[in-house]
């Protein structure tokens, strides 16, 4: 499909530009979001109409997205979550909790601004990549992790995970130790039951050593 650009869109062209691109991505990204509109001669005399209006647009945009760079360029961000031993999260950190997360600072900035490839599924420290505008963009540092302490410790750069394999011994050498436990504790139980049936039989002697000898007098 042919499209007429709205805007500059990184890859593909500047504002006025006539490309073309597979039908999905205008249909699913560019024309549903104002970027674009379809190649024809309704269009093109639309956007003519429009062109200077669409400039002016762009230069306050780009103002405003200059003044959230400024603010949030380099910036370290945290974010606590659950995970495992070995750093799984129990779920994952996507575009919307990062913008979400920025944008509760008095930064306002929408989840498509968050060019992340995939959703962030695991403990770590994360350089994320932010598209403001089309000619302005920063990174900003995301740290993930299960507490502010180990944010900290992430952010110098100490590994604060376990690998799969360690994660598999620790856990099979709490499971032989809580057998080694229950196998003294068993020991000890049935050395008290022994010591139980001897004070027991010893107790009995002396009712029979008794019993005996009035039968003997009688």
């Amino acid at each position: 499909m042919e499209v007429i650009l709205l805007e500059r869109v990184g890859k593909l062209g500047q504002m006025g530009d006539v490309v073309k691109v597979k039908d999905g991505y205008a249909r699913n990204f560019l024309l549903p979001r104002g970027k674009a509109l379809r190649a024809n001669a309704e269009s093109k005399a639309k956007y003519e109409g429009m062109k200077e209006e669409l400039k002016a647009q762009s230069l306050e945009r780009k103002g405003e997205a200059g003044k959230i760079a400024a603010k949030v360029d380099g910036k370290t961000f945290t974010v606590i979550r659950q995970a495992s031993e070995t750093g799984q999260l129990f779920g994952s950190v996507s575009t919307r909790d990062i913008a979400t997360l920025i944008s509760t600072e008095g930064n306002t900035i929408s989840r498509t601004a968050v060019e992340l490839n995939a959703p962030i599924k695991s403990i770590g420290q994360y350089k994320v990549p932010l598209g403001l505008h089309p000619d302005v963009e920063v990174s900003v540092t995301i740290i993930v992790a299960r507490s502010d302490a180990e944010a900290e410790r992430i952010g110098r750069g100490e590994d604060v995970t376990i690998r799969r394999e360690d994660a598999e011994d620790a856990e099979a050498e709490a499971e032989a130790a809580k057998a080694r436990a229950e196998a003294l504790f068993d020991a000890e139980e049935e050395e008290a039951e022994d010591a139980a049936v001897e004070e027991s039989a010893e107790g009995e002697a002396p009712k029979a050593k008794r019993k005996k000898k009035t039968d003997a007098e009688a």
